[in-house]
């Protein structure tokens, strides 16, 4: 394996739209979402560690996750979790992480992946992936991974990208908002959007310099730090700086702003896992298109409902359709598929009460 390649596996977030399953105390990317026996962060590791050395896979999560990650990734230390002492979004962490990076190896090449992605054709990853090093080790780019949308997704963000660009990696013309519907099959008609996957590809050269020249303040409110990244005073210069920095997303503080990013079309299938309804995709269904995880059903007169619940518990139901049914420790959620939006505003409600 090569030495130079590195990973970023991030795995902070709370994933609120599979409450109950998903909560601040153990979110979604600790759990087996699928039933196939491995973690989300399981799965991730998994596949990054067929091209990246093990030992180079950072995992950056926040402060009260550290236990869980050294629980279901015991073949890392402690030095390849790297903790947020609060969330401030993606740019500050990955700029953190990416700091660590440099001081290990100033030759790193480098890939930023959610912890909670599903990917089912792991050989044409690890071929997507290689493709993006062996383009980044030689030329000054930010790349990412772009997804061939299927259908008119209002749930994911899209890029645009040259649509006279005939070369397999695409320049960026911009990054795009959750489209409304219409804006949406205006994109797919138009044969030239991507799904934005949220994987970055690049050298640990090139995203410094980004975050230099278009992040100033923040650069170098980390620099100014670096010779205690990777020591004993890292905690305290982390602890005592890190909530200084905006909180801003990497999309809004370096891609939307370089003109140097480019664009990967995948070749992978891909679901980013974010919602119910996207998880029932990825599952197998009855002949009623119901998706059934770990529960054992007796249905009648009941289609296309997502069905979850601890290992053997029995459920029957009948006349429901299109619904999310998910019974987890002291919570039962049936709740409209088509509403599954709106499960994170009634997660606030609960919480505030």
């Amino acid at each position: 394996m090569n030495e130079n390649y590195y990973a970023i596996i991030m795995a902070g977030g709370v994933g609120s739209r599979f409450w109950p399953v998903s909560t601040p105390e153990f979110p979604k990317q600790f759990h087996d979402m699928l039933g196939t026996g491995e973690t989300l962060i399981q799965k991730t590791f998994t596949r990054l560690s067929q091209l990246i050395p093990k030992e180079n896979i950072l995992i950056l999560t926040n402060d009260k996750y550290a236990e869980i990650v050294q629980e279901q990734l015991p073949m890392i230390n402690s030095e390849q979790i790297v903790l947020e002492p609060e969330m401030r979004n993606t740019a500050p962490c990955i700029l953190y992480a990416s700091m660590k990076i440099k001081k290990m190896n100033p030759n790193a090449l480098m890939i930023v992946a959610p912890s909670d992605h599903w990917i089912e054709d792991e050989v044409q990853f690890v071929a997507n992936l290689q493709r993006s090093f062996d383009i980044c080790e030689h030329d000054n780019v930010l790349m990412t991974l772009g997804i061939l949308p299927t259908f008119p997704n209002t749930g994911y963000g899209y890029i645009e990208f040259d649509k006279l660009d005939s070369r397999q990696v695409k320049k960026v013309v911009q990054f795009r908002e959750k489209p409304d519907y219409v804006t949406a099959k205006k994109f797919i008609q138009s044969r030239n959007f991507l799904w934005n996957s949220g994987i970055f590809i690049w050298s640990v050269s090139s995203i410094l310099n980004a975050f230099e020249k278009f992040q100033p303040a923040m650069y170098h409110l980390f620099n100014d730090g670096f010779d205690k990244l990777n020591t004993e005073d890292e905690a305290d210069f982390v602890a005592d700086n890190y909530g200084k920095s905006d909180n801003i997303s990497i999309d809004y503080a370096v891609m939307e702003n370089a003109q140097n990013v480019f664009v990967l079309p995948a070749t992978f299938d891909w679901n980013d896992l974010g919602t119910w309804g996207s998880l029932y995709d990825k599952l197998p269904k009855d002949t009623n298109e119901n998706a059934v995880v770990n529960a054992t059903i007796v249905i009648e007169n009941a289609s296309n409902n997502i069905i979850r619940t601890n290992a053997g518990k029995k459920v029957v139901i009948d006349g429901l359709n299109d619904y999310i049914i998910v019974d987890e420790d002291d919570v039962l959620l049936i709740y409209p598929k088509k509403k599954e939006q709106d499960i994170k505003q009634i997660v606030a409600k609960i919480n505030a009460k």
